[in-house]
Parts: structure tokens; sequence; C-alpha cells
């Protein structure tokens, strides 16, 4: 049970670290082929933080493990939103725009739909995963031709402006590249440990590898949007902070389901549906209660509203731990 449990931790710590290094390398060789900042931001960095998720779901579904692929992606869900949202809302209230309610929040919530309704058999055919991945190229494809329309018209673009600033000093090409390729073969070696480390304490604990997902391999794929939204609500960029996690969520539903899918067809448990779903989809329509101001006032994620996040993450995670702790 030791050389799991430890091939769990060193695999997320390896993770979150070969994540930055390969969306580093990423950002800083597309800015030395003149890609613009804007959809650096989108296509590199915002779906960078994804990286974790994306590797260890398809990892494991290629290896025969749905469980993890799906409590993996849905679980980092509820954690962005629940734990890491509230978490930064607590650190430093966060201001909902105006975008985010219109563009964002939306298209999220069309996404949770379409795997309700994919998920609706139990069972997640490569013929679902197909349409998964087709409606995300659609969604991207929308953000980033309304982006561009934003730009030519002359609206500033935090996103943009958040690229520029952070590589206006750009590490030579060939270590750029250099980090690319070690930054994605340490995220490949890190997923397969945190995966055979997973699957090995569920066997052990005799619960099922969809809570080892749910928890702590969510939880651990999520750290880079914990880093990142924090960061950007400290510096008074909320809709970076909220766009991470929002835009994170989009890719779990869509892109990491979608490959696993393709990959390996998923059978699903009931509960995935009725519980981690559905709290998914209750997540999502409290964002646009919070984001909507009254009276005028713009609307904020406040601290208050932060707490009842974190309440409801601790209030699920309590139920999946005494699951597990049962057996």
């Amino acid at each position: 049970m030791l050389l799991p449990v430890v091939a769990i931790l060193v695999g997320l710590v390896v993770l979150v670290w070969s994540a930055n290094r390969f969306v580093n390398g990423a950002a800083n060789t597309a800015k030395h082929f003149s890609l613009p900042s804007l959809l650096i931001g989108i296509l590199i960095i915002g779906f960078g933080t994804s990286a974790p998720e994306l590797v260890v779901s398809v990892l494991a579904a290629s290896q025969g493990n749905p469980g993890i692929a799906l409590g993996n992606a849905f679980g980092s869900n509820i954690s962005n939103i629940a734990l890491i949202l509230g978490t930064t809302a607590v650190l430093a209230p966060i201001a909902v725009t105006s975008d985010i309610l219109r563009r964002t929040l939306p298209m999220l919530t069309l996404a949770t739909l379409a795997i309700a309704a994919v998920l609706w058999n139990l069972a997640i055919s490569r013929g679902n995963a197909v349409f998964l991945l087709i409606l995300f190229i659609i969604i991207m494809g929308w953000t980033i031709r309304q982006s561009l329309k934003d730009q030519k018209r002359g609206k500033q673009d935090e996103l943009g402006i958040e690229v520029d600033q952070e590589y206006s000093n750009l590490m030579p090409l060939g270590r750029s590249i250099f980090w690319v390729v070690v930054g994605l073969i340490m995220l490949i070696a890190s997923s397969r440990a945190l995966v055979w480390g997973a699957v090995s304490v569920a066997q052990s604990l005799g619960v099922s590898d969809l809570v080892i997902g749910l928890t702590i391999v969510a939880v651990g794929t999520s750290l880079p949007e914990l880093a990142s939204s924090i960061i950007a609500a400290r510096k008074g960029e909320h809709d970076m902070a909220v766009g991470n996690i929002l835009g994170s969520n989009l890719f779990n539903t869509l892109a990491v389901v979608g490959l696993a899918g393709v990959i390996q067809p998923l059978n699903v448990e009931a509960t995935v549906l009725y519980r981690d779903v559905g709290l998914m989809l209750g997540l999502t329509a409290s964002l646009f209660l919070f984001g909507f101001g009254f009276k005028g006032k713009q609307g904020r994620i406040n601290r208050w509203e932060g707490g009842i996040l974190i309440l409801v993450y601790l209030l699920y995670t309590g139920r999946l731990v005494s699951s597990l702790l049962t057996g």
C-alpha cells in the first residue's frame, strides 16, 4: 500500500511541474513563430492548465480504468467551481463581467447538458465521444472568432495583454522546444505513475476507482487552476480568474471525456449521472445567480458566496470519503 501512495504523491507533484513546463515552453515557442497573443492565451495557456486532466484520463481509459478517466474529469470540474473558485472568492471577491454571463457560462451550461444527455444511457460510445469532440471544436471556433472580432473593434482583451506581459522576455527557441518535449514526456510518465497508484489504492481499499478519481486524482490535477486563479484574482484580473475555471471545465467536459471515449468506450455508473453531473449542473447554475448584479450593481462572487461553494464541496467530498471508508 505504501508504494502506490508514494506513486500518487510523486506523480501529482511531477504532473503539476511538467504541465507548467510544457505550457511555458509551448507559449514561448508560439511567440517565436508570431502566433497572436490572444490565440496563445486561448489555445495554449487557457487549456494548458487542463493538460494533467487530459493525459491522466486518456491514459486511464486506454488502460481500461474508466472510473478514473471520468472521475478525474468530473471531479476536477466540481473542485474547480466549488473548491478553487470558492477559495479564490474568499481570498479576494471576484467581479463577474457581462461577457462571462453572455458567452462563457452559457457555453459551459450547454456542454454540461450535452454530457448529461450522452450519459443518459449510462455509457459513452465512440459515436457519442466524437459528438462531444465536434461540439468542443464548434464552441472553440466560435469563441476564437468572437474574440478576434472584439480585438479588431479595439476592445481591450485582458488575456492577450496578460500573455504579452508574461512572455515579454522570451526564452531561446531551442530551450522552449526542449521544455515542450521534456514537459510532455514527464506529463506522460507522471500520469502513468498516478494512474497505477490510484488503481492500486482503490483495489487495496476495495472501492471503485471512480471514487479515487473524483477525490485524490481530481484535486491533484486541478492544482494548476488553483494557482492561476488565485494569482489572477489577487492582481484584480477577475475575467481571467473566472475564465480559467470555466475554460478548464469546458475542456474537461467535452475534450477530455470525448478523447477518453474515442480511445475506449466507457460504461458509466448511475451515480455519475445523478450525483456528479447533477452537481456540476447545479454549480454552473449557481454562477449565473452569483453573477447577476442586483439594483444596478455588478455581479460579484463575494466571500460569503465563496464560503457556500466551499461548504458544498466539503459536503460532497464527505459523502465520497464515507463511501471510500465503508468500501
